[in-house]
């Protein structure tokens, strides 16, 4: 593929509409030679759209296809490594894309370098925990987030299952699940995403309502209390690892969390088991004893 026709992809690509004269006049060919560009463009399946009449002229279909990327071998291999990575993320949004890079633009590279690629494959291999029944949800809420708009869905929680309606913010992978922030009323509630079902995008619009950057990166306003935990040597290693521990040092962190997130960071300190003790406050303490002897009972 030339230049000539890699600029014209960007310039139809812009989704102006431009004539056969004034694109032979831009790039100082002839007509003939326009026209057979854009006929190897259309047969490439780039979607073409002639206007015939006195305004008519060529344009870009909404679902257009993009210019291919031109890489270099090491960029088409960290390119399949990423590919790799994200086929063991279920639920990925606009998940097509992996097929698509996968089949489209690897069948289009030299054949020595999908032999290399095919080769790389066999020596790096990416882990993640899949959830076990994952529901494809991801696309349409970033598609809500984007346009402010509402959703509904029931939604499985501990004390069974209830209707919501909320603004969703967008979507995070964190620990093998996609998570939801949205905001209802005045609050910004968090959501499993494989724990909604029958998702409807509602005509409701809020321009107000805040991206997932904004919300992450603004400052928790809710009053918080100083939490201490002190982690044996094995403890402080996990504890690098999970966002909420990570700024532990010397193998104990200590923060400041809302007590609201109690009854979470208890359930999350539970698994550390006995590499993991709170010595304070109090009442985060007492819901870790409350957890473990609710277990303990099971099994008298």
């Amino acid at each position: 593929m030339n230049n000539r026709i890699l600029t014209m992809m960007r310039l139809l690509d812009s989704r102006k509409k431009f004539t056969a004269r004034e694109l032979a006049d831009r790039f100082n060919v002839s007509i003939r030679t326009i026209q057979r560009d854009l006929d190897h463009l259309q047969q490439m399946g780039f979607p073409l759209y002639a206007e015939v009449g006195a305004n008519g002229g060529y344009r870009v279909l909404p679902n257009r296809i993009l210019p291919p990327l031109q890489l270099t071998k090491h960029e088409a291999f960290g390119l399949f490594m990423m590919i790799e990575y994200l086929e063991k993320v279920s639920d990925f949004p606009y998940g097509s894309i992996r097929v698509q890079l996968a089949d489209q633009y690897f069948t289009s590279l030299p054949e020595e370098v999908q032999d290399e690629i095919i080769q790389m494959r066999q020596h790096i291999a990416f882990v993640q925990h899949h959830a076990l029944h994952p529901v494809p949800l991801t696309t349409l809420i970033l598609d809500a987030a984007m346009g402010k708009r509402k959703l509904e869905f029931n939604y499985a929680s501990r004390s069974g299952t209830k209707q919501v309606q909320v603004y969703p913010l967008g979507v995070y992978y964190e620990h093998g699940y996609w998570y939801m922030p949205a905001q209802r009323g005045d609050k910004v509630l968090l959501y499993r995403v494989d724990r909604m079902k029958q998702l409807e995008i509602l005509h409701y619009i809020d321009q107000s309502v805040p991206t997932l950057n904004d919300w992450l990166s603004s400052k928790d306003s809710r009053q918080s209390v100083e939490v201490i935990v002190q982690f044996t040597d094995f403890g402080g290693r996990l504890a690098q690892s999970d966002t909420l521990f990570e700024s532990t040092l010397n193998n104990q962190y200590c923060g400041q969390i809302p007590p609201e997130e109690f009854p979470f960071v208890a359930r999350r300190l539970l698994a550390y088991g006995s590499d993991a003790k709170v010595i304070s406050p109090q009442q985060l303490k007492d819901l870790v004893i409350e957890l473990l002897e609710c277990s303990l009972k099971q099994y008298e």
